[in-house]
């Protein structure tokens, strides 16, 4: 039996399992609390604590089951891959890694969980093994390394508590300056690994990674780490850490927004796709309401793994060919594919009665309930325009446009592995947003709104619809209007110029002063007196010599020397 169908199994069953025991969680609501002593040293206790309520099990089987199809989806895509099965165990390592932090409400096992989320990436990110790959996994892992460092320095703050247990004290201590302190440094945690700005360049840059891999990143598992732990910490975070944190998270949201309209890499959109509902999450998570962002954070797993799978299946047709310009005219050639990339795209937009509609919808009516301030208001409208705007492009360019791929190919769908895979996927991306919101909240949720207010996120959505289409069919024309507005598009593609800013800004500078250092230190002034003068050393140390001869009067001389030392100490 393969590897690979053994995992897929395995991960199906503890998917069904662990829903099935959330919802019995949830309806009785349950909390278990499981302590296991691994040791006791000196009167003190080692004990490993695991954390079973309806919120850990649901994050857990959605987890689970993405992960079920994309290894699953991965016997196809990885085929003729002499180390397959070395790739599996990677990213079962890699489930694994975010079990242990969803799971852990203590500190330490966290850290645990969320060091292995970092290690594996890195070794995922490197998997095809040439330069890009290795800068992307380099950039990726000193990235996240800020969010280790965040954590540590966060347990040895929560050492004034007496346990590592966050979840004893996260409202009795709300007030108290050590857990602001504490508060703080997660939020940075979060920020890293779930790509805020300043720390938005690695996620792009972690597409050099194999596209199952991409799937299973994107949805469920490295980028929303930092989401779910704030929804654990939200009720120690204090107002003004809570109003910095909503800048960030709608500045990325607007950045990532402008950013995938101007982007040409098919993986690369979906990517900034993914860090825009990010920003979302993070956005509505810091207006106050943690059960909506896990809402959306659910709902996002599912059609965005399914995305990248359409992709990738784009992808494996087109000879390994990423550019959206190459393709167009997909729709006769994959069908199948086509289909699900625009239930995906749909839902992602926000059409109503999939599952992102639910979420989505939900957030900005809430949102617009209780207006913070007009930045927030308009931010997160123009969000939801630009979010329509560069799926609608996409769906142009791959669906619609022109194919301009080899005049002889074998664009087709072949692969029944990788489509069943993403059938598994489908009905839950249809189904899941209704389902969801009649589980999450029992009670039903009114929001009383002015007609205009309400239909805002329609005509944002055709809106978007309208600026994507005149965006792709834009053609360059060689003149100065264009030029500026192709130097404005490479910026904004670029994201703002982040990525040159957190490699050459951040590494240039040191290595630069070093090669200064270098020639002033080690090869200047030192080496002239050393190394390369070795004459001016000889000359003293025949000087020198002269004092070691057993000369009778050198002896004397520095008898006499000695005694009048001595007798002017004395006088």
């Amino acid at each position: 039996m393969k590897i690979t169908s053994i995992f897929f199994k395995i991960f199906l069953f503890l998917s069904i399992s662990n829903f099935l025991m959330s919802m019995n969680f949830m309806v009785k609501e349950l909390i278990i609390l499981i302590e296991y002593e691994l040791f006791m040293m000196n009167s003190s206790s080692i004990v490993m604590i695991i954390l079973l309520d309806w919120m850990s099990l649901l994050f857990m089987s959605f987890v689970l089951f993405i992960s079920s199809m994309v290894i699953y989806y991965s016997e196809e895509y990885m085929f003729g891959d002499l180390y397959l099965n070395r790739f599996i165990l990677l990213v079962v390592m890699f489930v694994l890694s975010m079990m242990l932090l969803i799971i852990s409400p203590n500190l330490i096992s966290i850290l645990l969980g969320w060091d292995g989320l970092g290690l594996v990436s890195y070794c995922l990110v490197i998997y095809y093994q040439n330069v890009k790959s290795f800068s992307a996994g380099m950039l990726t892992a000193l990235t996240n390394r800020i969010g280790d460092v965040a954590i540590l320095m966060a347990i040895a703050w929560m050492l004034n508590f007496g346990s590592w247990s966050y979840i004893y004290y996260l409202d009795l201590m709300k007030e108290d300056f050590v857990m602001k302190l504490i508060g703080y440094l997660i939020v940075l945690a979060a920020m890293t690994k779930s790509a805020q700005i300043p720390f938005s360049s690695w996620l792009p840059a972690a597409m050099a990674a194999p596209t199952p891999v991409s799937s299973l990143v994107h949805s469920s598992t490295l980028v929303t780490a930092g989401v779910y732990l704030l929804i654990r910490f939200n009720f120690s975070l204090s107002s003004y850490l809570m109003y910095l944190l909503l800048f960030i998270a709608s500045m990325t949201m607007f950045m990532s927004g402008l950013g995938a309209n101007f982007e040409f890499d098919l993986k690369k959109i979906i990517a900034l796709s993914t860090l825009s509902q990010l920003g979302l999450m993070m956005s509505i998570l810091a207006l106050g309401d943690y059960k909506l962002a896990f809402f959306h954070l659910l709902t996002h797993a599912l059609f965005k793994a399914l995305l990248f799978m359409c992709a990738g299946n784009i992808i494996h047709s087109m000879g390994n060919c990423q550019d959206i310009r190459y393709m167009g005219g997909m729709v006769k050639m994959l069908p199948l594919t086509s289909t699900f990339f625009n239930i995906c795209n749909f839902s992602l937009c926000g059409l109503p009665f999939l599952s992102g509609f639910y979420s989505k919808d939900l957030i900005v009516e809430f949102m617009s309930m209780n207006i913070l301030n007009m930045f927030i208001y308009t931010i997160f409208y123009i969000s939801i325009g630009l979010t329509v705007s560069y799926s609608f492009r996409l769906s142009y360019y791959l669906l619609i446009g022109d194919f301009n791929f080899y005049s002889l190919n074998m664009v087709m769908e072949s692969s029944m592995i990788m489509l069943k895979s993403m059938m598994g996927l489908i009905f839950s991306v249809v189904f899941s947003g209704s389902m969801l919101s009649w589980m999450l909240f029992m009670e039903p949720i009114f929001i009383c709104l002015p007609f205009l207010m309400k239909i805002m996120t329609l005509l944002m959505i055709i809106l978007g619809m309208w600026i994507g289409y005149e965006l792709a069919k834009f053609k360059l024309s060689y003149s100065l209007k264009s030029l500026k507005f192709l130097l404005l598009s490479f910026f904004l593609a670029s994201m703002w110029n982040m990525p040159y800013i957190s490699t050459l800004g951040v590494n240039f500078y040191p290595l630069f002063l070093g090669k200064i250092f270098t020639k002033i230190f080690d090869q200047g002034w030192m080496e002239y007196y050393g190394g390369k003068n070795l004459k001016i050393l000889v000359n003293y140390s025949s000087f020198m010599q002269i004092f070691s001869f057993n000369h009778l009067k050198v002896y004397f001389m520095l008898m006499f020397m000695w005694i009048m030392f001595l007798l002017l100490m004395i006088f």
